[in-house]
């Protein structure tokens, strides 16, 4: 019920924006993951021919595998450089800002990859993959950033998990245009990986006019009219004093308001623990075996003995339960909490992992369980990063953990293949032994976030990391005009504080 009245005070321009942000941006990502899959053998014959055309020899299949496995995982490099340049963008053009600018790259990645077949070259395939990585490393981490920073704190994880109903939904998308009915024939693929701009074109023309996240207007740039119109905008009739007195405390509680860079996060030791966490839960995440099941589910279901012409089916089946998982994951985290969620999924995924090992018979069930459970927590490793953090640690926070997901995944998407050939469905106990320790990672040392204000989630962590919660005397607000109360949409009153050392 709680919930439920949570749901009912959702507005619609906070709805529209949480749709927009996730559809030409964490729908990319879903998209780029799964659009390899179904053209796999046409870009291995085009690549072929290609070498045929210019040294009269082709390649052999391990090499063959080689150049298609560079062509998976090279968006992953390109996602890992993206996400090292998020602090330096959000700080600077902000959050709707970045996702504003980014979208040129989608439109020249595009282009590199629907004329790559005209101008008889797999380097363009390789380079539009790394592009469109770049887009998908920053779009990642900036949408659930952003989502978390407009979204009130009854509705923070539901909004915070609407970019990975989008990520299934890419996925999925790409596994029913990947059919032979529709995209899936041979003259097909280089439109089938053009198609990214659509979405990009849209998220083009409308995001641009909704407001910027009120927090990074108040607490980085100090813009008290922006801050009060930004809320207005996302709350409608809600009186917002409240919320503008808890972004003041967490203002007050700051070292510093100035943006702390990658290394002043990983040598602040009053955050020890949020960087340890973040780091396990995004590394666990990609590690647990689901981007390989991205990257081969053809070639998995294959090893499992469904027939080959009916795998493309068997996919799609996969991909709907992948969207009713995402969905599902984004309507029970408000109830269940974001602990629960974690260690029930990551359970229960080293469960299915080990069962794929166990038994052939199995192993299609068991993929389609590993997928939707980890669907049911494909978010919640950006929406932790969100909470775990004040407003001047954020960018970093999200630089490092989007630069070690992306990092897993290009190590996935390269090494899997190869692992896959050696060890057969043994490769899966590797997944399991991750899913089981991260499972018990967040079952012994991560609290439960849920309806807690950013400031109350750093003084559960306080303790933890040897610090007395208390206001810094660094702060340096003296001559900064603060908001000091808002008497509904009424008139802001300014005042200056000055905090003495404790």
């Amino acid at each position: 019920w709680v919930f439920l009245v949570s749901i009912c005070s959702l507005t619609k321009s906070l709805l529209a924006v949480a749709f927009l942000a996730s559809f030409g941006s964490s729908m990319l990502y879903g998209y780029n993951l799964a659009v390899v899959n179904s053209p796999a053998e046409y870009i291995k014959a085009f690549y072929n021919q290609t070498m045929v055309a210019r040294n009269r020899t082709g390649l052999d299949d391990k090499t063959l595998t080689l150049f298609y496995s560079v062509t998976v995982s090279v968006f992953a490099i390109g996602g890992m450089v993206g996400s090292l340049t998020v602090g330096i963008l959000v700080t600077r053009f902000g959050r709707k800002g970045t996702l504003v600018r980014i979208t040129c790259l989608v439109f020249i990645a595009g282009a590199f990859m629907g004329f790559s077949r005209t101008f008889g070259s797999p380097e363009m395939i390789i380079v539009g993959r790394f592009i469109t990585g770049v887009h998908s490393g920053i779009s990642l981490s900036v949408v659930p950033m952003y989502l978390g920073e407009i979204a009130p704190k009854n509705l923070r994880g539901f909004l915070g998990l609407v970019p990975s109903i989008f990520i299934c939904l890419g996925v999925f998308i790409a596994q029913i245009l990947g059919l032979h009915e529709l995209l899936g024939k041979e003259e097909h693929w280089p439109l089938f990986l053009s198609l990214v701009v659509i979405p990009t074109m849209f998220q083009l023309m409308l995001l641009p006019w909704f407001p910027e996240s009120p927090r990074y207007l108040l607490l980085e740039k100090r813009n008290v009219h922006a801050t009060i119109t930004a809320l207005k905008w996302y709350r409608s009739k809600v009186n917002i004093q409240a919320e503008i007195e808890e972004m003041q405390e967490e203002q007050r509680s700051m070292s510093s308001v100035q943006t702390v860079s990658v290394i002043g996060l990983l040598k602040d030791r009053s955050v020890r623990w949020q960087v340890i966490t973040i780091v396990v839960v995004n590394i666990g995440m990609q590690l647990s075996g689901i981007d390989a099941i991205w990257f081969y589910t053809n070639t998995i279901f294959e090893n499992a003995g469904i027939p080959v012409p009916q795998i493309q089916y068997t996919t799609v089946g996969t991909g709907a339960i992948e969207v009713i998982a995402g969905c599902v994951g984004c309507f029970t985290i408000e109830r269940l909490g974001r602990r629960p969620l974690m260690i029930g999924g990551f359970t229960f995924m080293g469960i299915c992992c080990a069962g794929i090992t166990l038994s052939l018979m199995f192993q299609v069930l068991g993929l389609a369980v590993c997928v939707s459970l980890s669907l049911c927590l494909a978010g919640v490793p950006f929406l932790i990063t969100a909470e775990l953090f004040k407003q001047s640690h954020r960018p970093a926070a999200y630089t490092v953990a989007g630069c070690l997901n992306w990092l897993s995944n290009f190590t996935i998407g390269f090494v899997f293949p190869f692992l896959q050939m050696s060890a057969g469905a043994y490769c899966y106990l590797v997944f399991f032994g991750v899913c089981t320790a991260v499972a018990a990672y967040v079952f012994f040392i991560v609290p439960e976030t849920k309806n807690k204000t950013f400031v109350e989630i750093s003084q559960m962590f306080a303790a933890r990391n040897g610090m007395l919660e208390e206001e810094s005397s660094e702060l340096g607000v003296a001559n900064n005009p603060q908001l000091a109360k808002t008497n509904g949409y009424g008139a802001v009153v300014l005042e200056y504080d000055v905090i003495e050392k404790k």
